[in-house]
């Protein structure tokens, strides 16, 4: 029996799943690291933490029962997108990581917009938020010069882990396109953003396929892991493009909806010349020559969890949720907005809050737990909603996560989609991803979507109600009309926060 190994670098744990040529997890280790808040705004992780976890959970993984560690045959990453890496040129790292989820600075965002003006969305694809990488190499340029200055190059998260285990300087397309210093379309590092902001040839990283090999362990980390020192290992990709992968979202009309404490929606794109204005994300897939548009619901699943929270703390999900399908499309005339913490697609507005608008005396709490459910799902719409504006067929969606747990749910995202809904019968994430393309680049399949043909498997498919389709059409026009009515109010209530 062959194997290979998938490892999804995320912001709080590192997990690894070992899986056989049929697709069957043999086994899976995860491991936890320290995040820290020094400052408000700030978000930072130490490199050496990823390194220290990742060889646990692969060493796990690798003397699980029954497992003959010369028998995998390759290794590859998926990893939280943007964080900044900062190595001098003898490798070392010069200080902790900046990760995805730190907004200081918005100040560098409008130094960004303001030197490239139009060139930022026409070659980098996308706005400039805080969370992306060139404006994290830019505030410490300015903020941390002397550590700046030592700088030789910078890397992403899952880059770093896998040099380490390599010591190969290598990053993908996908994980690249998330750095506002790539030419998504061109696929090669934008010499007008380099030169726009001084930063040399050098600095950037070579670029390579996803499912490209890049080097085997070196022999002090086959030594650690208990891996043989052949052992492949193959560059990976973002967090969001191995998750595509591990759902099979390898054509057009697939697309994801994922509902985690956050929530995405991601379809595939094959045509990069597709132009969504900036109002949704425009990435390089982990499929070669690939691409795919995306766009992020902040407070998803954790709209509802907050509710759970609020009003029914001492109750399970699904006692909470208990007769929600007995609750016709639209709540009795209850809405629901899930700005809790302001929103990404497509408002990127930190100061938006959430509304419930139409509550009368009728109202009863699984009213508005419904209303949550749909209101969270009109704000995925959106998204699609663009995506069909734009010209993409969506007829097919592939969702997970918290929205995929709940029969209800299901049925009400085909009927606010629009499109069929499935299910999948073993929701492994990126980390599934990550194994496809280190199967793929050991040569198991022929292409990634004969992979997903063995590896991702759908469970049940839920069809669009016609009639309810007809309710939340007219009740989502009503949805998008509340941002406007309501951002003036919210922009004024700022001032009375804690």
């Amino acid at each position: 029996m062959s194997y290979v190994i998938g490892v999804d670098l995320g912001t709080s744990a590192v997990k690894t799943l070992l899986m056989d040529r049929s697709g069957v997890i043999a086994a899976e280790a995860t491991r936890s690291y320290p995040l820290f808040h020094d400052r408000p705004s700030w978000s930072e992780q130490r490199p050496e933490d990823w390194v220290t976890a990742t060889l646990e959970a692969m060493k796990e993984v690798a003397s699980a029962a029954g497992i003959d560690a010369a028998a995998i045959e390759g290794i590859s990453f998926s990893g939280q997108m943007h964080g900044l890496v900062l190595l001098n040129d003898k490798g070392e790292v010069v200080r902790p990581a900046i990760l995805w989820n730190d907004t200081r600075t918005t100040e560098q965002c409008r130094e960004i917009e303001k030197v490239l003006g139009d060139k930022l969305l026409s070659v980098t694809r996308n706005p400039a938020l805080e969370g992306f990488t060139l404006p994290k190499i830019l505030w410490v340029r300015q903020h941390e010069k002397e550590l700046f200055d030592q700088a030789a190059i910078f890397l992403l998260p899952k880059d770093y882990v896998r040099y380490r285990l390599t010591g190969q300087l290598h990053m993908d397309y996908s994980d690249a396109a998330g750095t506002l210093m790539l030419d998504v379309a061109g696929k090669v590092w934008s010499k007008e953003v380099l030169e726009a902001f001084q930063l040399a040839d050098s600095f950037c990283p070579p670029l390579v396929e996803s499912h490209g090999l890049v080097g085997t362990l070196l022999p002090e980390i086959a030594a650690a892991t208990g891996l043989s020192a052949g052992t492949k290992v193959f560059a990976g990709g973002a967090d969001n493009a191995c998750g595509a992968i591990g759902a099979g979202i390898l054509s057009e009309g697939l697309t994801l909806s994922s509902i985690g404490t956050s929530g995405v929606i991601l379809s595939y794109e094959n045509d990069k010349e597709k132009d969504f204005g900036g109002k949704v994300h425009f990435f390089n897939h982990g499929k070669e020559n690939a691409f795919y548009a995306m766009g992020v619901t902040l407070a998803a699943g954790y709209s509802l969890s907050w509710f759970k929270k609020t009003f029914a703390p001492n109750e399970s999900y699904d006692e909470m949720l208990a007769g929600v399908e007995q609750v016709k499309p639209g709540s009795n005339g209850l809405l629901f907005t899930p700005y809790l913490v302001g929103e990404r697609t497509p408002h990127a507005d930190p100061n938006i809050r959430a509304s419930f608008i139409g509550v009368d005396g009728t109202h009863e709490r699984i009213h508005f737990a419904r209303a949550v459910m749909e209101g969270i799902t009109f704000s995925l719409n959106e998204s699609v909603d663009m995506f069909r504006q734009a010209g993409k067929t969506v007829d097919k969606v592939v969702s997970i996560g918290g929205g995929a747990q709940n029969p209800a749910w299901l049925q009400m995202q085909a009927d606010i989609f629009n499109a069929t809904v499935v299910s999948l019968e073993n929701e492994q994430g990126p980390g599934l991803g990550a194994a496809m393309l280190a199967a793929y680049g050991c040569g198991w399949f022929e292409s990634l979507e004969a992979c997903a043909d063995q590896f991702v498997k759908h469970a049940d498919s839920y069809e669009p109600n016609p009639q309810a389709v007809e309710t939340y059409a007219s009740l989502f026009r009503v949805y998008q009309q509340v941002y406007a009515q309501t951002k003036t109010m919210n922009d004024q209530l700022t001032a009375f926060r804690g």
